[in-house]
């Protein structure tokens, strides 16, 4: 087992096929030209187990959940250098909170406005016909799509929303 990482976390990771030790992912992070240390290991490792969207809330607790310490500000500033050394991809979807996307190739979301949950499209399932001309002096970088959702109402029930 990879020393550094508590038990728990390289169990899940191991049950999820994902990084297999503190070298893997030392090797992710210094690619990305982030130095390795013990809490960026911890949080890398859950971060990078899967293609998967996390709030840092949801890390925080996860890392919480078994035994890891690792404070608030330090996890905002971890996922905030990974963001911007394009390890992971931050989100901006609902405006309530911000998302950190372990896949970084280009794709879009459906998000799920009753669960709040994140899920990728393809590049491919999406088609645009026409984009507008960039202002002068400008170029587009990239297109985010996040097409929403919500549940069908069930047959007999009635809705209330008026939108």
């Amino acid at each position: 087992m990879a020393p550094g990482l508590p038990q728990a976390i390289l169990a899940a990771m191991d049950a999820l096929g994902a990084i297999a030790n503190d070298n893997d992912c030392a090797a992710r992070l210094r690619s990305c030209n982030i130095q390795p240390t013990a809490q960026r290991l911890k949080i890398a490792a859950l971060v990078l187990a899967t293609r998967q969207h996390l709030t840092a809330e949801q890390l925080l607790a996860s890392l919480s959940a078994v035994g890891a310490r690792v404070s608030k500000a330090t996890l905002y500033n971890t996922l905030n250098l990974f963001a911007a050394r394009g390890l992971v991809r931050e989100l901006a979807v609902d405006g309530a909170r911000t998302w950190f996307d372990s896949n970084v190739e280009p794709h879009y979301h459906f998000h799920d406005a009753q669960t709040g949950s994140l899920s990728d499209i393809a590049l491919q399932d999406v088609a645009f016909s026409r984009l507008p001309q960039p202002p002068p002096g400008m170029e587009v970088v990239g297109i985010d799509v996040v097409v929403r959702l919500r549940a069908l109402p069930r047959k007999g029930s009635r809705t209330t929303d008026s939108s």
